[in-house]
């Protein structure tokens, strides 16, 4: 018989949720698409950068209420 691992009690959680994932991987299609636009209401112009994209996507995953860290405050 194989020995069972002990678990500490604790979740292994990572950073973010996966509803977070699938929202940035839902803005990093509309990046390659050409139809993801940066700004208020999507009035600004058309994202070039893969780090933007990401962002937008962790800013939407935030409204949506999934598991993402807060943005770090300047």
């Amino acid at each position: 018989m194989a020995a069972k691992k002990k678990s500490s009690g604790k979740k292994s959680g990572g950073k973010y949720g996966k509803a977070a994932g699938k929202t940035v991987e839902s803005a990093m299609r509309r990046k390659k698409k050409g139809t993801l636009k940066s700004g208020p209401g999507g009035k600004g112009g058309t994202v070039k950068s893969r780090k933007q994209a990401i962002a937008i996507g962790l800013s939407e995953a935030r409204k949506k209420g999934a598991k993402v860290p807060q943005k770090k405050s300047s």
